[in-house]
């Protein structure tokens, strides 16, 4: 008969087993969340996982999901985290059309910090209850509030919903010129070409096609002052709505 093999814990007691040191006693949700910001910004959504994040901070899978039950809950805790970086002016600005263009240009530049949040926003389930987030908008409606607004929750709407379009083009923009290995000058040059061909087969007027895209020398600039043209028009429909105080 084989010898019975000798259970290393013959006591089965937890107070009998040997203590074990904590688990990756420096680990917390905030180390995690910044982590995957990290990876975020580097690779976009398709590449985070909960396996590969876990590498990174030399811990488990079953520690992370000690902090965070599932990925899409490390989205939301992502969303909110660059949220934080949001600028708002305070309500009492003197300029509610400039207070809000700053607000819009601020939630534009974070967007491109971290080209993957505007594509995001729409699928990270309950997002918008992070802490940072809610705040954001409830700062952005405290503008339209003091500028006279009737419904300054339907207000913030336009233009929120244009910078969040705008920035989630220009950020997949901006992703593909980084995979070219090529500056956006560079890039915008060796396209044209391609561009202006393709509008051609498909019966289009090439040059009114590309207006305005051809003069690749300074396209950050083209980008604001396309971004800044839209974002005006837009302003410009809601003073409409805007009471007469006259």
């Amino acid at each position: 008969m084989a010898a019975a093999t000798k259970n290393p814990n013959p006591v089965p007691s937890v107070w009998a087993r040997q203590k074990r040191e904590p688990d990756q006693p420096a680990l917390s949700r905030d180390a995690i969340v910044r982590e995957a910001v990290v990876m975020l910004d580097a690779d976009g959504v398709e590449a985070l996982s909960m396996r590969k994040l876990g590498a990174r901070l030399n811990a488990g899978a079953t520690s992370l999901y000690r902090h965070v039950a599932t990925k899409d809950e490390l989205m939301e805790l992502a969303v909110d985290q660059v949220a934080a970086e949001i600028h708002v002016p305070p309500a009492d600005a003197p300029d509610w059309r400039a207070a809000v263009t700053e607000a819009a240009c601020s939630f534009r530049a974070v967007a491109l910090r971290h080209p993957w949040l505007s594509s995001v926003l729409g699928q990270a389930g309950l997002a918008y209850l992070g802490p940072n987030l809610m705040s954001f908008i409830q700062r952005l409606a405290a503008l339209f509030t003091a500028a006279g607004f009737a419904e300054p929750a339907r207000a913030l709407e336009p233009p929120l919903n244009y910078v969040i379009g705008v920035s989630t083009t220009e950020a997949a923009w901006l992703t593909t010129v980084a995979r070219s290995g090529e500056s956006e000058a560079g890039f915008i040059a060796r396209l044209m070409p391609a561009a202006q061909q393709a509008a051609a087969s498909y019966g289009l007027p090439a040059d009114e096609y590309t207006a305005g895209t051809t003069d690749p020398t300074d396209p950050v600039e083209l980008r604001d002052a396309k971004f800044r043209y839209g974002l005006d028009v837009v302003l410009d429909g809601l003073a409409l709505r805007l009471p007469d105080t006259a």
